[in-house]
Formats: C-alpha cells, structure tokens, sequence
C-alpha cells in the first residue's frame, strides 16, 4: 500500500475514534474513490503516491465547484460543509502556487518557447508542454492556461 493511502486510512481510523462525522465522511468518499480509480480499466492495480494526489486533487476540486454551485443556489449551509471538505482535502495536496509564483513560472516558459520559435498566441500548446512539469499538483489546469493566455496575448 502506498505511504500516501495508508495516511488517508490512519488518519480516517483516528476521525472514526475522534466522532469528527465530516472527517471521517471526507476521508471515506476520497478511499472511495482512490478504490475505484484501482479497480478501473482492465485489471486492478495499486495507484502509486502521484496518482493517489491526482484523485485526491480531483477530489478536492470536485468540492470547491459543488460550494461554487451550492451558494450561487443559495445554499449556504451545504456550501460551507463542501468548501471544509475541500480544506480537509487540500491538507493531503502539495502547497498550490500563488499568482506570483505561477506568472513567473509562466513568464520563463514563455521565454523558453519564444527561444525555441513560438510566438504569439499559437505558442500556448508549446508553452504549456513546458510549464505543466514545473506545476504539476501544484495548480490547477485552467490557471494555468488563463496565465499563459494572459502572458502570451500581453
């Protein structure tokens, strides 16, 4: 078992002995969903550490659009409960990038491609194969695009 799942697991049996109901709820549809990512495709597997991030992160986004979703309803009870679960989530995710650090990640990856060749905006696919390496957990795909769009048409 991975380092990262058997956390998830400790920390799931100590939320069940703490009586933490939303703890303990969070970490169990997160296995849930770890299982069910082992379990696809032809035959199981153990995901390995990076690919339990990647469902947790998926997780955790998942969380943040339904609080989205949930206040622009005006539900606010249900949207605080889904953003303290994207919290309990994100505990278990690398450090996300500021907008500081992103831009210039980006600003140098955007260097790089115009050394390369790439100009303007049909340089977006170039760019991106540089900085999603650099990134990878550490921010989400579509901030990522927006700064290089952003950098790219400036």
């Amino acid at each position: 078992m991975t380092t990262l799942k058997s956390k998830l697991q400790e920390d799931l049996t100590e939320a069940i002995r703490a009586r933490d109901e939303l703890r303990s709820s969070t970490l169990r549809l997160t296995l849930s969903a770890i299982t069910k990512e082992e379990v696809a495709g032809k035959e199981a597997r153990e995901l390995s550490d990076d690919e339990v991030r990647k469902v947790i992160a998926k997780e955790a986004k998942k969380r943040r659009e339904a609080a989205e979703a949930f206040a622009q309803g005006g539900r606010a009870e249900q949207a605080d409960r889904e953003k303290a679960e994207g919290e309990i989530l994100d505990a278990y995710l690398p450090k996300q990038l500021t907008d500081d650090e992103l831009n210039g990640i980006v600003a140098q990856a955007v260097e790089e491609a115009r050394g390369a060749g790439a100009e303007g905006p049909r340089a977006m696919g170039a760019v991106m194969k540089i900085v999603n390496p650099k990134v990878a957990g550490r921010a989400e795909g579509g901030r990522v695009a927006a700064a290089v769009r952003k950098l790219l048409a400036g």
